[in-house]
């Protein structure tokens, strides 16, 4: 029934047709297998293999251990009114204190696992664990739905603009878990139960982590499935965008009026449409006519030039017919490969496109091919992989047919391997610097350059509180570099006082996130085509008084760059994120787990947006265990209490840790 394997490093469990593998995967860390009949290692998911650690195990008939450091992992074979059957459970060593628990679904049938068979050995699979009342939830991606402790939720497991499926949590019980299977499906943090399900796939697969602290698991989960890299310091600077600079004229002129106004700018972006057809992968000559100049007088007023680039292939593009026959484009099970409508350069009309499969190889090494020729030995270097959930238009994931496996097993992971063609492609050019702003990732998109922003969300007060929980759950779930369209992507009216107001507060939001970015879709907004472009979204767009407080946020974004890139570098070292919660340093102040408007950059700098129009100040707690002081008035507070900051115009609440030396004002 339970046996020991590997030269008694791991666990092999059989009742019936079921087959558990229990193993060490890291340190403190666990990953559990199960399937029906036999163990499969062609299924691809997030962990990356492990380092060696001593490990004891322990097996009797129906009882056996596994003890790998800070946590063992506990299986019994048991009797129950249907047959026999195996749950595991997971504790602290030093303590025995229970972490989780699988749980049965019923004393009758299922047991803690489902398998609910379909065609050609795939099923529905389900997988339950114990619920406990005190318990926190944090991570699991990034979702529109504004909280920052998942508990009580239901959530999709699947991929789509501004809703990103990374399915690793953090609970506040003190472990960290992964559900290493990109499948459709949904992970269901109920009050009597936990359960995650795939709607189609072959196998169950999980790993758990301890620690004695949240930045220990979370190092330890960056560890499983791949560190960061090393942020060039160029992209911790001021990026600007909008909805679209349609010809090269147009974004040198916005270039270099920022060096004509002396105001800070490191990144500037060709957006959509700049190419002939989708899936051409270059430059239009008709509106881009030499971009190798644009990309050298760029580089003169130290601005790199970042490219929007999709995965999607029209079939007017001059590489779809051999991408077609060399079975590159994602397949479907019925129908042909179309994935999405657009309104192409060409079409006159909404037309379907196709997309890539980046789960392939060859694929791969097909679109790098291009991007190299006609993006990056022109000079370009920063990368925008926009629309890579994919953008599928219906969501038919089942529908597809991947080199990986069929779409409802392997589709959440689209955006992973889309990282993947730039990250390798660029490492085989010798360069080490690489920077993908992605509108999607999956669990292990952190180790090949991979940032996130938030997608197109609403340009509204509503949508800013939203950002700093989803940003605060990203970072949980593993990836470091964020940030937004400040200022909101859906509108937003630069001539109204109220918008005004907005985008000044989402701006002094944005000088503490990662990643700091101007993107929108302004009004006055054109219908979606080849031709769109949004309103102005400069930082001058939007009046004197207001380009004021901005150039102040642009100023104090350059003076904290080189405290960032030291968080940077924790990041890349040792898995923790700059941005993050205030329980990953406070884990021992019970109300640091509670607050979700505020959080930490870094250890010594907290942050308080202002979230209300209107507002000149607000509540914020500062966590025990350290003594804080207001850089707006040097006033100094004791930890474990909550203050009423002001917040007038110019700033919002920033305080300092135990007397920090970060240039939040000017000198």
């Amino acid at each position: 029934m339970i046996t020991v394997a590997d030269d008694g490093r791991a666990l092999e469990v059989a009742v019936r047709h079921e087959v558990l593998r229990i193993e060490p995967w890291g340190a403190s860390s666990v990953r559990v297998r199960a399937a029906q009949h036999a163990i499969r290692d062609d299924i691809p998911g997030a962990l990356i293999p492990p380092k060696p650690v001593p490990v004891h195990v322990t097996c009797q008939d129906r009882t056996a251990s596994l003890v790998n450091g800070a946590i063992t992992a506990e299986v019994t074979i048991a009797g129950t009114d249907t047959g026999i059957d195996a749950q595991l459970r997971f504790v602290r060593t030093g303590t025995g204190e229970e972490l989780l628990s699988e749980q049965r679904a019923h004393f009758w049938w299922p047991g803690a696992r489902l398998f609910m068979p379909a065609d050609n050995g795939y099923g529905r699979l389900e997988q339950r664990f114990a619920a406990y009342e005190d318990e926190r939830i944090f991570g699991l991606g990034q979702r529109t739905h504004g909280r920052l402790d998942q508990k009580g939720l239901v959530l999709d497991l699947v991929q789509r603009n501004a809703e990103v499926s990374v399915p690793f949590l953090l609970s506040s019980r003190g472990y960290g878990f992964l559900w290493n299977s990109p499948a459709v499906g949904r992970v269901e943090l109920a009050g009597n139960g936990t359960r995650w399900v795939a709607d189609q796939a072959r196998q169950i697969d999980y790993w758990i982590t301890t620690g004695a602290n949240p930045r220990e698991i979370l190092s330890r989960y960056a560890d499983a499935t791949g560190h960061v890299p090393l942020l060039p310091e160029w992209a911790s600077g001021f990026w600007q965008s909008k909805l679209r600079y349609r010809t090269q004229d147009e974004l040198l002129a916005v270039a270099r009026e920022y060096r004509e106004r002396g105001l800070p700018l490191s990144v500037i972006v060709a957006d959509f449409f700049h190419w002939t057809h989708l899936g051409d992968w270059k430059f239009d000559p008709a509106e881009w006519p030499d971009p190798a100049a644009m990309i050298r007088e760029l580089d003169e007023l130290g601005v790199k030039l970042m490219v929007s680039v999709w995965p999607s292939v029209s079939p007017l593009s001059e590489n779809y017919r051999e991408l077609h026959e060399r079975g590159l484009l994602v397949g479907t099970r019925t129908g042909v490969p179309a994935h999405a409508p657009w309104n192409d350069k060409g079409f006159g009309t909404e037309m379907p496109v196709s997309f890539y499969d980046p789960t392939n190889p060859a694929a791969r090494e097909y679109v790098w091919a291009k991007i190299k020729q006609n993006y990056y030995d022109l000079g370009v270097r920063a990368w925008w992989l926009d629309g890579d959930e994919p953008e599928l238009q219906p969501g038919h994931p089942q529908n597809l047919s991947f080199h990986a496996g069929p779409g409802a097993e392997v589709v959440g992971l689209y955006p992973q391997a889309n990282a993947r063609t730039f990250h390798d492609g660029i490492r085989a050019e010798g360069d080490e610097e690489i920077v993908l702003l992605s509108r999607s990732a999956w669990a292990g998109s952190q180790r090949y350059g991979t940032a996130v922003w938030s997608g197109d969300i609403p340009a509204t007060w509503d949508g800013l509180r939203a950002q700093v929980r989803a940003g605060l759950n990203l970072a949980v779930a593993g990836i470091p570099w964020w940030t937004t369209d400040i200022g909101g992507f859906h509108g937003g009216d630069p001539d109204s006082p109220d918008y005004r107001e907005l985008m000044v507060r989402w701006f002094q939001y944005g000088v503490f996130c990662p990643l700091f970015r101007l993107h929108g879709f302004r009004d006055p907004r054109p219908a979606f085509g080849p031709e769109m472009t949004g309103g102005p979204n400069e930082a001058w767009s939007y009046g004197e008084e207001a380009l004021g407080f901005i150039e102040q946020s642009l100023r104090l974004r350059e003076r904290i760059r080189p405290y960032l890139m030291a968080q940077m570098r924790v990041a890349h070292e040792e898995g923790v994120p700059p941005m993050r919660p205030l329980f990953v340093d406070f884990p021992d102040d019970p109300e640091s787990w509670r607050r979700d408007t505020e959080f930490l950059l870094g250890p010594d700098v907290l942050v308080a947006p202002v979230l209300e129009p209107g507002a000149a100040g607000r509540e914020v707690y500062l966590p025990r265990g350290a003594d804080w002081t207001e850089t707006g008035t040097g006033r100094r507070h004791p930890g474990g209490t909550a203050v009423e900051a002001a917040a007038p115009p110019d700033r919002i609440p920033v305080f300092l840790r135990d007397g920090a030396r970060v240039p939040i004002l000017p000198e």
